[in-house]
Parts: C-alpha cells; sequence; structure tokens
C-alpha cells in the first residue's frame, strides 16, 4: 500500500507517473517479504503471485522482480528511489547495482557522485549531509581499508559484471573474489554474507546467459530489482514475435507505446518521399535519395533548435545524425562521400566518425571520446557512423535523424538504435513538431517498419511522414530581427533588413552603442522620458565617456580616438535617447505568476471541513473480498493477509488522492492528510470496531478518494487566482524576435493579399511604418489583417518575442508562460491584444490568458497612473470579426 513515504520520495525527485508507480510497488512488495536471508522463496513466490499475476517466477535463486520501463522513462532516477525507500522505511543500508558493460558503469557512477548534474538522490533529506558511500569496481580495495565505516553506514556498490563474473579466462577467479587482508575475506564474500543486501540490476536481460546468472545467485541478496526496456531474450528462433520468451518476473510493465502516448519521450517518425518506389532506383542511387533527405531533415532540424533555443532563452542543442552502415568497409565509403566536397559542398568535412569494432588504438579511442561527447555544441560531430556498435548505456538526447542502409527487419531496427534517439534534449516535450520528432528516413522499408507498428504485439507506435524533396526539404535558417533602435544602433548584431545607422560617422556610432548599452542598465527609472532630466542623462553620459575612453585609448589612431577629439558625446546620446523614445513603448517590468498557495488544488489552500454525507460505507464480507480481487475489480489483497500495520488509513486515502492529475502531493500534502483523517473520523464515528474501519477504507478506498476529490476541484473553482507581482522598472528593452524561414525566404509587404494563405508562416512581411520591428511573421492572415488595422490607427505597435512580458497563468493546476499577439499605443491608452477563433474564445486556456493578461495590465495602469502616464487595456478580438474597414477602438 502506497505511504506517505512513497508520496514525499516521489515529490522530492520529481517522479513521473510511471516511475512513481514503480515505488508504490516497491513499497507493497517490502511490507509482504520478509526482506531476510532466511525468506522461503517458494512461498515468497506464492505471496507476490498472488497479488501480482504476472509474475510466476522470480528468474533467481532470490526474490527478484523486473520493472520493464521504456527508454527515456528514467531507470536510473527510478533506482535512486527505490534505494532511497528501503533505507528510509526499511532500514537497509547495503546495495550492489549491476552494470552491463563499461559505458553504463562509468554512468551510473556519474550519475550516482553528489554534484553532479544528474545525481540521483537530489532533493532526498536523508541523504542531504551524509550521502551513501559510493563503492566501485575501481575503488573496492582501497576503501575497505579506507572506510571502516563502510560497514554499517549506507554503502551503495557499482560494478560492472564483468569484475563478479566467476568464469574468467585462464580459470582465475576475479580479484573482486580473492582474499583480503584487509578484511579477513574476499570482498565478494563480504558482500554475499551481508543481511540486508539488495541488488538492482540495469538492463537486466544483458545477464540472462549462464554466467552471469551464476555470479549473480551467489551474491545471494535479499531481493533482487531488474530494470530494462526489453524483458526478453531471443529464443534460436530469430527475432520475431514468436522467437521472444518474456521475463516470468515483471511486476510492472510500462511499454514504449505508452511513453510516447504520454509523451515522455520523442515520437518516432518513419520518413519516405511521396508515390516513392524503391524498384526504380538502384541500390547507389537509393542510398545517396536516403543520404541527402536525411541531411537535409537534420539541417532544417538544426535551425528549428537554434531559433526555439532564441525565441525561449534555452540551452542550445546540436543535433546529430545516425547512419547504420552494412559493413566496416560501407562505413568508410559512406563517410567519405559525405566529407567530399560534392556532398553539401563539403559541408561536413570533420564533422563525421565511425564506431565499429574494427577499430583499434587512437582512432577507437578519438572516436570514443568524440562520441561520448557528440551532447556538446562545442563538439564538431553532427553524424555518427556505426556498425552494430551502439548497445545500452550510450543514451543521448540530441539524436533527431536515423538512417539505415543495413538491411534489417522493423523489429530489429527500432530496439536496437531507435531507442538510442528517444530522450528529449529538454526533457519534456516542446509543442514544435520538428524538435518532438525522432526521424527514421526509410525509403526502401517505409511499409514494414508501418506494418511492425500497427501489429497488435508491437512494444511501439509509429508516425509517418511522405516528404516532397522540392517543397519539404528546402533548406531553412534562422531569422533574427532586433527593433528599430536596437538596429539602428548595433548593426553589428543584425543588419539583414538594410536599417540605415543612425550616425555616419564611425567613432559616433561607437559612442551610440555604448550610451545605448548604460541606458538598459538603468532598471531604477520610471519610464523612458526620464532619460531626459538632467541629472539622469548626464549621469549616463559621463559613464558612457568613461566606457569608450577605457576602450579605445589610442589604439587604433586615426580611427577612434578619446571623446572630446571627435565626438560631440551629449548631442550623440540626446538623439540616441530620443529615438529610443520615439521607437518604444514603455513596458513596465511586471513580474505576475499565480501564487501556488492561493489555488486548487495544486497549491496549498486553506483547510475547510469535508462534507462526509456520502460517506456510509459498510464493512464487505472477507469471502466477497477475495473474490473481487481475484476478478481484478481491486488491485490489492492486503486486506486478509498483507495489510501493513504501520500503514495509516489516511496515507491510504492519499495514495489514492495523488493518482489524480491534478493533484500534487508536495504542494497540498497538509491539506490532503487533513481531508482524509476528517473522513477517517467520520467513518470511526460510525463505525465502533476496527477491523470493520479498516474493511471499508481499503475495500471503498477509490471511492472515498473520489469524494474527497470532487470536493476539492469544487474548492478551486470558487477560490480566485491571486497572484504574486513585482515590479522592478518602468520599461524594458525590446527583445530581438527569432524565426524560421527558408533560406531564400519571401519578403513581402503585409498589405499584399495574393498569397497562399496557407503559406502564410514561411512569409516574412515588411513594409510598415509604424511597427517597432522592421519585418514580422504572422500565424495566420487574420493577424496580417489586424496588422493593417493597427498600422493605421495607432502611434506605434509591435509582436512581443516570447519572454517580452512575465505574464504567466494557470491551468489544472499547471503554470503557463503568456506572450500577447499584439500591442499597439494610441494617443489614449496601450493595447495588450490576443486574436483567436471564434469557437476558442471561451475556452479554458484563452479564459485563463485572459484572466492573467486582465490583472497585468490592470497593474501597468496603477504604475503608470503614479506617472502620468496612459493606461494599458486588454483586448480579445474573435477572427471573425477583423475587417479592415474597423477602426481599432470598435473592438473594445
Amino acid at each position: 500500500m502506497t505511504n506517505k513515504t512513497v508520496n514525499t520520495i516521489s515529490a522530492h525527485l520529481n517522479l513521473r507517473p510511471p516511475q512513481h508507480d514503480s515505488l508504490a510497488i516497491l513499497s507493497r512488495i517490502g511490507d509482504i517479504l520478509h526482506l531476510s536471508k532466511d525468506e522461503d522463496v517458494d512461498n515468497a513466490l506464492k505471496i507476490v503471485s498472488s497479488e501480482y499475476k504476472t509474475v510466476t517466477g522470480f528468474e533467481h535463486d532470490f526474490p527478484s522482480l523486473c520493472f520493464a520501463i521504456a527508454t527515456g522513462v528514467g531507470k536510473t532516477r527510478l533506482m535512486g528511489a527505490f534505494i532511497s525507500y528501503l533505507h528510509i522505511e526499511k532500514h537497509i543500508n547495503n546495495f550492489f547495482v549491476l552494470a552491463p558493460n563499461l559505458t553504463i558503469y562509468r554512468k551510473l557512477i556519474d550519475d550516482f557522485t553528489p554534484n553532479t548534474p544528474k545525481y540521483v538522490f537530489t532533493g532526498i533529506d536523508a541523504f542531504a549531509v551524509n550521502p551513501p558511500l559510493l563503492i566501485t569496481g575501481d575503488n573496492y580495495e582501497h576503501e575497505a581499508l579506507q572506510n571502516n565505516n563502510m560497514f554499517g553506514s549506507i554503502v551503495i556498490n557499482i560494478f560492472n559484471v564483468s569484475k563478479i563474473n566467476s568464469e574468467v579466462r585462464g580459470g582465475k577467479s576475479p580479484r573482486i573474489k580473492r582474499l583480503s587482508e584487509y578484511i579477513g575475506q574476499s570482498y565478494f564474500e563480504y558482500l554475499s554474507k551481508l543481511d540486508d543486501l539488495c541488488l538492482l540490476m540495469d538492463e537486466s536481460h544483458r545477464y540472462r546467459a549462464s554466467a552471469g546468472k551464476k555470479a549473480i545467485n551467489e551474491l545471494k541478496p535479499v531481493l533482487g530489482f531488474e530494470l530494462t526496456a526489453t524483458p526478453f531474450v531471443e529464443n534460436a528462433k530469430g527475432g520475431s514475435a514468436k522467437g521472444v520468451s518474456f521475463f516470468k518476473n515483471i511486476i510492472y510493465n510500462y511499454p514504449l507505446a505508452k511513453a510516447m502516448e504520454d509523451g515522455f519521450v520523442k515520437e518516432p517518425c518513419v520518413v519516405t518521399q511521396k508515390n516513392f518506389n524503391p524498384a526504380s532506383f538502384t541500390a547507389e542511387q537509393l542510398e545517396d535519395i536516403k543520404l541527402e533527405d536525411g541531411i537535409r531533415l537534420h539541417e532544417n532540424t538544426k535551425v528549428e533548435l537554434e531559433t526555439y533555443s532564441r525565441q525561449n532563452g534555452k540551452k542550445l542543442v546540436k543535433p546529430f545524425v545516425l547512419i547504420i552502415a552494412k559493413d566496416t568497409t560501407h562505413a568508410q565509403s559512406i563517410q567519405t562521400k559525405i566529407e567530399s566536397d560534392d556532398f553539401f559542398d563539403g559541408a561536413y568535412k570533420g564533422k563525421v566518425i565511425q564506431v565499429h569494432s574494427a577499430q583499434t588504438g587512437e582512432e577507437k579511442e578519438e572516436n570514443i571520446e568524440r562520441l561520448l561527447a557528440v551532447e556538446k555544441c562545442d563538439e564538431p560531430t553532427e553524424i555518427v557512423i556505426h556498425v552494430n556498435m551502439l548497445k545500452e548505456g550510450w543514451d543521448v538526447t540530441n539524436l533527431y535523424t536515423i538512417i539505415p542502409l543495413r538491411a534489417a527487419n522493423a523489429r530489429n531496427l527500432v530496439e536496437q538504435s531507435i531507442g538510442r534517439g528517444l530522450r528529449l534534449p529538454y526533457g519534456k516535450r516542446t509543442g514544435i513538431t520538428a524538435l518532438d520528432r525522432l526521424s527514421i528516413v526509410s525509403h526502401d522499408h517505409f511499409q514494414e517498419i508501418v506494418d511492425e507498428a500497427r501489429r497488435s504485439d508491437s512494444s511501439f507506435h509509429i508516425s509517418t511522414m511522405e516528404i516532397d524533396p522540392k517543397t519539404d526539404l528546402q533548406k531553412t535558417k534562422t531569422i533574427v530581427t532586433q527593433s528599430n533602435i536596437a538596429a539602428r544602433i548595433n548593426l553589428a548584431a543584425d543588419n539583414t533588413n538594410k536599417i540605415k545607422p543612425l550616425f555616419e560617422k564611425p567613432q559616433e556610432q561607437k559612442f551610440a552603442e555604448i550610451v545605448y548599452q548604460v541606458i538598459n542598465e538603468h532598471e531604477e527609472l520610471p519610464s523612458t522620458e526620464y532619460l531626459f532630466e538632467d541629472d539622469t542623462f548626464n549621469g549616463i553620459v559621463c559613464e558612457a565617456e568613461a566606457i569608450y575612453d577605457a576602450e579605445n585609448s589610442g589604439d587604433l589612431p586615426g580611427i577612434i580616438e578619446p571623446i572630446g577629439k571627435t565626438i560631440e558625446s551629449k548631442i550623440v546620446a540626446k538623439t540616441v535617447v530620443t529615438e529610443l523614445v520615439k521607437n518604444t513603448i514603455d513596458i513596465p517590468k511586471i513580474h505576475l505568476v499565480p501564487k501556488l498557495d492561493a489555488q486548487n488544488p495544486q497549491g496549498k489552500i486553506a483547510n475547510f471541513s469535508l462534507d462526509c454525507s456520502a460517506i456510509n460505507f459498510r464493512p464487505v464480507e472477507n469471502d466477497l473480498l477475495v473474490q473481487r480481487l481475484r476478478t481484478g475489480e481491486q488491485e490489492t489483497i492486503s486486506f486478509a493477509k498483507h495489510h501493513d500495520d504501520t500503514a495509516s488509513f489516511e496515507d491510504m486515502l492519499v495514495s489514492s488522492l495523488i493518482l489524480f492529475d491534478d493533484v500534487s502531493y508536495e504542494e497540498t500534502a497538509e491539506l490532503l492528510y487533513d481531508l482524509s483523517s476528517q473522513a477517517v473520523k467520520h467513518i470511526r464515528a460510525y463505525l465502533k470496531d476496527e477491523n470493520d474501519i479498516k474493511n471499508v477504507i481499503q475495500y471503498y478506498q477509490s471511492n472515498i478518494a473520489e469524494i474527497i476529490h470532487s470536493q476539492l476541484l469544487k474548492k478551486q473553482k470558487e477560490t480566485p487566482v491571486e497572484y504574486a507581482t513585482k515590479i522592478t522598472r518602468g520599461w524594458t528593452e525590446l527583445k530581438p524576435l527569432s524565426f524560421t524561414t527558408n533560406e531564400n525566404a519571401e519578403y513581402m509587404n503585409y498589405k499584399r493579399t495574393d498569397f497562399d494563405k496557407q503559406k502564410i508562416g514561411k512569409i516574412i512581411f515588411n513594409g510598415f511604418e509604424k511597427c517597432l520591428y522592421p519585418t514580422t511573421k504572422f500565424d495566420s492572415d487574420t493577424e496580417r489583417r489586424f496588422s493593417v488595422i493597427i498600422e493605421r490607427d495607432t502611434l506605434r505597435w509591435f509582436r512581443p518575442a516570447n519572454g517580452q512580458f512575465q505574464i504567466s497563468y494557470t491551468l489544472d493546476g499547471n503554470i503557463f508562460d503568456y506572450n500577447p499577439d499584439f500591442v499597439a499605443e494610441t494617443n489614449d491608452c496601450i493595447y495588450m491584444i490576443e486574436t483567436k477563433a471564434s469557437n476558442e474564445l471561451a475556452s479554458p486556456v484563452v479564459s485563463a490568458k485572459k484572466d492573467a493578461a486582465k490583472k497585468w495590465c490592470e497593474l501597468a495602469s496603477e504604475y503608470n497612473k503614479t506617472i502620468a502616464k496612459k493606461p494599458w487595456k486588454y483586448m480579445l478580438v474573435s477572427h471573425d470579426e477583423v475587417q479592415e474597414n474597423r477602426g481599432l477602438s470598435s473592438f473594445e
């Protein structure tokens, strides 16, 4: 039964639902088994299989259970959760983590080492001050000598399976099994005698050979956990569905298809050309087509990632391509072709590596190092060619394109290669198709892969994409457009729009750039107009002069000289200030974030009295209870035999409440336990016998949780959202706009209508006089038509870049950022404008955005009133109403 510790660990480690479910199962196993060397394994199997029907055997000489978790969901973090729970709740201090190869071995050591990026115990209070002692296959002899406290405190051993395998060359025992004079026995023997050793096997399908299995059994752990994405072994028949044997000890299965559905991994997509007939091409021609299409997809993905990074202030991700070659000779020919001058004009010279078993010495080491560093943006590799060498453990987040050139059935292709590219670089999907997709370029095996994915027993689902190379694979680029004033001052950053500089003389232009930088550092100013005040203006000039002189103290005689000799600094500064005020709209820097403690159930709302009138359940007869459990109507059968007497009734109810998607344990724990306590108190009032109370709460646990949850939802609707606000300055610099477009992007006057409206997202519009940016893009023709109205009826306007406003809204207990479509200033006010289809105006998301935006405008208006500035108004406009003959004020 899930208890409070499970919920706490899940919250602190930010576990995903499948990880939480797995931890809850571990909690239950810890309650129904003894976790000792005296455990009767046969009886333990009967106990476990009575509750978990999929477990028909342990597969080892000790209780061992398999958690089949899809690649990319987080098996290593789950190990951290398992260890945390067993130590905190069951006082287990000794753990042995087994890795199948050197790559995973090194990765596990990194992830279990404190102060590393992916440390698995971050947030666990029990390990904050005294982290577990880490013993590895490289340091165990030294640690046995230096750390006497190892024998008693929590210890995590991480070993490669080869370190403990008893069958080694020459018949000699591995070093771990040899006598150690420091501990009086071999370290292996010491481990096998521990009363509380728990074994965690990463990629457990790799230990099914007789040697590995024998060594594992000799460790004699009290409990084993197996984690793998492929819980089966292939029989001699091959890789078909009939040729595999699934593990007998699978207690939890979260397949790849479910992970895709839930959005925890990329969406695999098989790609081919429209109306493509592979039979029409030779093998060499087919290979060239697949390579070229794959590289074009890669280049477009690279641009989309750059645009996303610039738009959202995220880290830049460098994508790469994985090519599967037939053999080493084929791999070399592919690399030669790709690095030639004829292939994309030699753009990939020095950016290709091969990885295969035939490599030796320095070449192998160099390529392995480059392979392990392929996620780093400063590492040049963009294409990896491999020949059946990339196994588990090479887990990267930036693989976006796979080009299989080796004959392989669809099942093997997915299991051996696609799994390496499913992880998401930002930890979650972005909502941008190109960035949430893993493309498999397979013109020749397109239908085979699709058919395999559609099998009823398929472990994955896959989408399809038919491309037209003439239109869909045009080369793209990221366009960065600065505001008019920024572009006129800082031409080096972006002058694609041929903006006229603010000054003709280089010295004046340089000084103007410094003045602009100094101005944007003055956060204390109420508005841009305050820049004209004497004290402020003179202070900016003096600061800019000092910077100018320090940077240009005669190093370039005749070109740039110290201030005063060639520049009238105050005249230049006055021009910059004047142009800035004229070419901006003052946006108060208001941070508007919903208070988590002001909404329900995501936040901590005030406790309320639970209406318990619907809770009048009566005890169920034991034989009926057992019957319903056997039919699967109730998952747990702990009431009759294995109930955890240490878990409170409140724990049971809370464990059901947090299964609702809109309930966060970390934010509402106090409230959940209070409500559960009220429910238990009510039941105690009409049931006096403790066993009857236990029966009702256990059997009707879900029903009671639903009653509590319904009242939580009602409270959420009744409680108005409150916002935390902070005003730090009276205006903010206009951020650059970033968007993706074709390399030969079409620029078009915003008044033109003779274009394909379906392709408006690929067009860059210009010709504006009042827009604060020289160019912009529109998501719909409605937005373009609306720009005609505000170009005519306003003083100035613009389309804000992501992050220009700090406005957040809530929906279903989650917080999202909001960015309006337009900002426009008139003689009377400043409008924040959102355009939406008429059928979306009343939707929850639009309503939530509107509430947050109106609150922001209210705060901005209150602030502007104190400095005699214009008020802000929020305007929500239906697409149906946007006609060019309407005035802007008519939309209010």
